[in-house]
């Protein structure tokens, strides 16, 4: 059976989802997630991301490969999809950030694919400590396993002295130890000592933890693999144990931000 998609063959009926799970609990996936998992035959994915919805991926023809194995992944979906199999490939968080959303449209031009947008790390984190996204932000990750040190290094500092709020993904990891206190050591060249930064550690699970710090006193062993680290912006603040970035809205006759 042969279809018109976008001017090309669409070998069958079959469809690939790139699926957003969320920051990692149950709660946190969307109806419409959770609708595609349901629907399809193949769920593909890195066994840790697996193992957080294993509950609702019971009886599944399931595919799974270690942390570095993202491509491999990307073309086993697409393959079951070509075999006639509807299948779903899962991110955590947002699968257009950091994810496979970018992979899977590369690679995949015979089939028809949808992307299910997740709630990203940054924001499951940022609800946790209070509105520290409330203005201009950017995120950036420290892992130079794709993106040279050289252009993550670029990227804080023009970020910095733009006075964005930034939200670090990947910060430590066993291979590089040292990244985020080479990163802090760049934001503080732009930003105040004093500026405040949430350490949000596996946010939306059950392992949750936070610490609410400044740019001169980061838990630096706190930190890990699993952890979001937000610096806050020059008008970022910390009330009533929460950091609030404002947005400049009127309050109590008083313009803030």
């Amino acid at each position: 059976m042969f279809r018109v998609f976008r001017g090309k063959n669409i070998l069958n009926m079959a469809k690939l989802y790139v699926v957003g799970i969320g920051p990692g609990g149950i709660e946190h996936l969307t109806f419409k997630a959770r609708k595609v998992l349901e629907k399809c035959q193949v769920i593909v994915g890195y066994t840790f991301y697996l193992n957080l919805i294993r509950e609702l991926i019971e009886g599944k023809i399931i595919i799974s490969t270690g942390m570095t194995g993202e491509i491999e992944r990307c073309r086993q979906a697409i393959a079951k999809t070509r075999e006639g199999f509807n299948t779903c490939i899962v991110s955590t968080g947002d699968p257009g950030l950091y994810g496979m959303a970018g992979p899977i449209l590369e690679l995949a031009d015979d089939i028809e694919v949808e992307v299910i947008p997740g709630i990203s790390a940054a924001f499951c984190a940022a609800a946790e400590v209070g509105a520290p996204l409330m203005h201009d932000f950017c995120t950036i990750s420290l892992s130079d396993l794709l993106t040279p040190w050289a252009i993550i290094a670029k990227r804080l500092q023009h970020a910095a002295q733009a006075d964005f709020v930034i939200a670090l993904y990947n910060p430590k990891s066993q291979r590089r130890p040292q990244h985020i206190n080479q990163a802090v050591k760049i934001l503080r060249r732009c930003k105040p000592d004093d500026t405040p930064v949430a350490l949000v550690k596996n946010a939306g699970r059950s392992e949750y933890a936070q610490e609410i710090v400044t740019l001169a006193s980061i838990d630096y062993v706190f930190i890990d693999m699993r952890t979001v680290v937000i610096i806050g912006n020059s008008q970022t603040c910390v009330k009533n144990g929460r950091m609030i970035t404002p947005r400049g809205y009127r309050i109590g006759g008083t313009r803030t931000g």
